[in-house]
């Protein structure tokens, strides 16, 4: 972790069993979404200790978006592991948040029992912007692109891009043995499920299962969609708790 300090940042923590249910948003995300907020409750209803929070520039929390990097965020979800959370931690990646939790799972192995994935984009600085996006971000500092949730445009920036090539993970094994649940849809237009199964390919642990969704998207967000999704907790935390 770097030395600079990071903005303050907002959280919610519903005490309860270990292990805690930490939700990681994707990019450009916050901790209201409604995967977040299903966890919550989900986790709520059952005694289970949960997290959802907003990385720096994001959300509720402090900061400027477009000066934060994917490094500057895996430390603040790194300080919430370390200063606020006790005990073992389950974590929920969604599409970036889903590179993150790989990222984090590396750093703190003796804390991270189990990961649930849901469309993950590991080293998406990498395949997921063409030649000359890359080019324009290197040449003009930030791109801009529409943004399909929102009117506003879906900005990336240098230092985020240079972050993430800086953080790669997909180029050879991911040494984590814990039990792992990874959700795609088949009809997501952002990450390729086929990303998933060479996700699972590369992960140390003998307890990876890929689950499809045929007609699920990337946001995964439908009734059936955060129902599975709360299936794949409630299997890896029956597995650790």
């Amino acid at each position: 972790m770097t030395d600079a300090p990071r903005p303050r940042l907002a959280f919610h923590h519903t005490p309860g069993a270990a292990p805690t249910v930490m939700f990681l948003p994707g990019y450009g995300s916050d901790m209201s979404g409604a995967k977040a907020l299903a966890l919550e409750a989900w986790a709520r209803a059952r005694g289970q200790a949960c997290l959802r929070f907003d990385y720096g520039g994001c959300g509720e929390s402090e900061g400027a978006f477009e000066e934060q990097t994917l490094a500057d965020w895996r430390d603040d979800a790194l300080a919430l592991v370390d200063e606020l959370i006790e005990g073992p931690v389950v974590l929920v990646g969604s599409s970036m948040g889903g590179w993150l939790m790989l990222l984090i799972a590396k750093l703190r192995p003796d804390r991270i029992a189990a990961m649930v994935g849901v469309a993950p984009a590991p080293d998406f600085t990498d395949w997921g912007f063409t030649t000359d996006e890359k080019l324009h971000m290197l040449s003009h500092g930030r791109l801009e692109r529409p943004n399909a949730y929102g009117p506003e445009p879906t900005v990336y920036t240098r230092g985020f891009w240079s972050s993430g090539e800086a953080n790669r993970l997909m180029s050879g094994a991911i040494p984590f043995t814990g039990p792992v649940r990874l959700l795609h849809g088949m009809r997501d237009a952002v990450v390729p499920w086929t990303r998933t199964g060479r996700l699972a390919e590369l992960l140390g642990s003998a307890d990876v299962q890929c689950w499809l969704v045929k007609e699920g998207d990337h946001r995964l967000s439908r009734d059936e969609d955060i129902a599975l999704l709360e299936r794949a907790v409630a299997d890896v935390v029956a597995l650790v708790g």
